[in-house]
């Protein structure tokens, strides 16, 4: 595997775990989706893939070398990993620091000390392969959420990576915004990158994705499989609090239905046989 995990574990304050006892390994070249109610874990299982956050039980391991804080401070190794796995975060104001669209793109190449003319390719490339012309001399704090969302993601491409961890990516998208984005992250995987994605948008998972994992609230593996599998487990969605059964009254009958969370997608069986008669 590219990418493994062995029985790891994680707490940011005593005795309040945030991952308990994860296993997993991803492939070279794999598209990988985790799955999880708000506060699973998933945020800190990509912390821990890119090396912000360090295992305090068990191990993990990347491109075949455990990955420790003392280990990852050290060159050629850190600058190595730095340059092959790049993350996403959820909230991108967070990643987002430069004057300029364009300097911003630009930063990572000239981090890895790139010859001048090779960074001025690399964000050529990038700029264009997103449409980010029009954006190139505009602050980003000023851009919109999807556009923010755009050069984030350029910036972590402008360093080539052979890993992307991707929080949320499309979480606070308007839907056509959510789709440029799928389609950049669909480019991406096209060019052969390992793609691990943390996401609540289940209608994106088929698309992006190979495999699902589903993490529970415990903060533990509660299921893998094919995303067709997955997705068609309704009771593991259940258990994993990503969809729920609610009543409400159709004409002049109860029914349930289920509906799925962030609250983009309703199953409506309104056959009557089903439902409760209304007296």
């Amino acid at each position: 595997p590219l990418l493994e995990m062995d029985q790891v574990s994680y707490a940011y304050a005593e005795g309040i775990p945030a991952l308990s006892g994860v296993s997993l390994a991803v492939a070279e070249g794999e598209r990988v989706a985790i799955l999880g109610a708000n506060g699973c874990g998933k945020t800190t299982l990509l912390k821990l893939l890119g090396g912000l956050v360090f295992a305090q039980q068990g191990t993990y391991r990347a491109f075949g070398r455990e990955i420790t804080d003392p280990f990852l401070s050290r060159d050629p190794f850190g600058m190595f990993f730095r340059k092959e796995v790049g993350v996403l975060f959820q909230h991108v104001d967070a990643q987002l620091f430069n004057p300029t669209v364009e300097e911003e793109i630009a930063f990572g190449p000239l981090q890895l000390d790139d010859p001048p003319e090779e960074v001025r390719r690399k964000v050529r490339e990038t700029m264009e392969l997103f449409s980010l012309g029009p954006l190139a001399g505009r602050p980003p704090f000023a851009l919109s959420g999807g556009e923010k969302k755009k050069v984030a993601l350029a910036a972590v491409l402008a360093t080539d990576p052979r890993v992307l961890l991707l929080d949320e990516p499309t979480a606070g998208l308007d839907p056509r915004s959510s789709r440029i984005l799928v389609d950049l992250i669909l480019e991406a995987q096209a060019r052969g990158r390992t793609v691990v994605t943390s996401t609540n948008d289940l209608h994106v998972v088929p698309e992006i994705a190979g495999r699902v994992l589903v993490l529970g609230e415990d903060r533990r593996v509660l299921a893998s499989g094919t995303p067709e599998a997955i997705l068609q487990d309704r009771a593991v969605l259940r258990a994993a609090n990503l969809i729920h059964r609610h009543r409400h009254a159709h004409q002049d009958y109860w029914h349930e239905h289920e509906h799925e969370h962030p609250g983009v997608f309703h199953v409506h069986p309104h056959d009557p046989p089903s439902g409760e008669r209304i007296a």
